[in-house]
């Protein structure tokens, strides 16, 4: 039989956003609970450095979240790391996730699942995952040392991992669908420098091919239409993310791409449910805005139970 676990607040996810939740629930005196299908960290521990993130100059992604987590576990929250979770039920009183390993029962609960690089949904790519096309540079770049790699995106993300990677293939191509990047000035401005950075312009991959590794890419270019091959050794899709909510889905309001609509105070359509970070609509995704989010869930969950009079444990 599973394990039953009783706390005031679960959290589900512990990158940045989890982990501030974490740590403001607990310090509100509630017991407290982090859930991650991973390790700990999300999305920034794949970061060389974080440069813009306050007090933290030239600062590894992992090495701020081991703060992060540091920081929770100072006050005593309980981290239940690579937990698959097979549902949640969000309607109940209390709150049901059912894990691969537990039950958690839950007064309140903070989705802070974060999102993941959404997938180009061409052929070849899911042919050739771990065999040429990856979704993390920080991750796959030193196994492209004097190769050629091709970015696609046009985005923050897609030029700064493009930059990146240049410190190990011989050529970085950046396929963007439009004529202009979409990404900070002051990235395009830095691209300037990167002589082995070359930007192909209105244009996309429709499909990625090889034999038992990627060799090349088909091009479209979207005003004439003309088709083309890009010779080149791996790809990495940044045109987006797409929040993680498979086990949600249908429980609570979101928009058109799942992404979780929430109030000023961060509560969603459900009583006792609450979004931090990247899983919910906003206009900005980055590691402040997740911990700054993860705070003000924390902070109204508990005022949440104050309120219900009715704390689990």
């Amino acid at each position: 039989m599973a394990q039953v676990y009783n706390f005031d607040i679960v959290i589900l996810g512990g990158g940045p956003a989890g982990l501030s939740s974490a740590l403001y629930a607990a310090r509100g005196n509630v017991s407290t609970a982090v859930i991650d299908i991973n390790t700990f960290g999300g999305q920034p521990a794949n970061y060389m450095t974080l440069e813009n993130y306050p007090g933290s100059i030239n600062t590894g992604g992992f090495e701020l979240m081991e703060k992060f987590e540091e920081q929770a576990d100072l006050f005593g929250v309980k981290k239940f790391p690579m937990q698959e979770i097979l549902s949640v039920d969000l309607i109940s009183n209390p709150k049901v996730i059912l894990t691969s390993e537990a039950r958690f029962n839950a007064g309140a609960v903070i989705i802070a699942t974060g999102a993941q690089a959404k997938k180009l949904g061409i052929k070849g790519e899911k042919e050739f995952a771990g065999r040429g096309v990856s979704y993390c540079a920080v991750c796959d770049g030193a196994f492209f040392k004097d190769k050629t790699v091709t970015v696609v995106g046009g985005g923050n993300s897609a030029i700064e991992e493009a930059m990146y990677l240049s410190r190990f293939a011989s050529k970085v191509y950046i396929v963007h669908r439009r004529n202009e990047l979409r990404a900070d000035k002051i990235l395009q401005e830095r691209l300037k420098s990167f002589s082995n950075i070359e930007i192909i312009y209105n244009s996309v991959v429709k499909e990625i091919a090889g034999e038992t590794a990627v060799s090349k890419v088909i091009l479209c270019n979207t005003i004439s239409n003309e088709i083309s091959e890009l010779q080149t050794d791996g790809v990495f899709p940044y045109i987006g993310m797409t929040p993680n909510v498979k086990e949600i889905n249908g429980q609570i309001k979101q928009d058109a791409m799942g992404f979780i609509h929430t109030d000023e105070n961060l509560k969603t359509s459900v009583e006792g449910v609450y979004a931090a970070g990247d899983v919910r609509v906003t206009p900005l995704r980055q590691v402040i805005t997740a911990a700054a989010d993860g705070a003000v869930c924390a902070v109204y969950a508990v005022k949440y139970l104050e309120t219900i009079k009715e704390k689990v444990v």
